[in-house]
């Protein structure tokens, strides 16, 4: 992760995907601060640097923030959501609504080819990418 004076967690997504791209540059105009590292899992080390495999980072994003939490899918989005925005609406949401919001990360995780993206990082950063292909 980036300086323990300025982060406070690691969002890991699919460099590979473009829609996953355009939704990580969103939460970076969110994120004002730059408190959030976001990385993509195809990236030398990132996958084990939150506690996770390549393939679970290629089920789902994956989140570790300063507790030491590892968080996947739409918990691991609420739990981000909550540290950019600095209150624990998000997350409790969440946990009233954790079911409904799982089915629905799944369903756009399934489908997210036919949502509009942007260019994939790894497409614009290969640099980046090399790892874990």
């Amino acid at each position: 992760m980036g300086s323990a004076d300025t982060t406070t967690g690691r969002l890991v997504f699919d460099g590979r995907c473009g829609f996953c791209t355009r939704c990580v540059d969103w939460l970076r105009v969110l994120d004002r601060r730059g408190r959030i590292d976001v990385q993509p899992y195809q990236a030398a080390g990132v996958p084990a640097s939150v506690g996770a495999t390549v393939e679970e980072c290629g089920e789902a994003v994956q989140w570790r923030g300063r507790d030491g939490v590892r968080r996947s899918a739409a918990d691991a989005v609420n739990a981000v959501l909550s540290e950019i925005t600095g209150t624990p609406l998000p997350s409790l949401l969440y946990r009233a609504t954790g079911g409904v919001q799982e089915w629905a990360y799944r369903w756009v995780a399934d489908h997210r080819g036919a949502f509009p993206g942007t260019t994939p990082h790894c497409e614009a950063h290969p640099e980046d990418c090399a790892a874990n292909g």
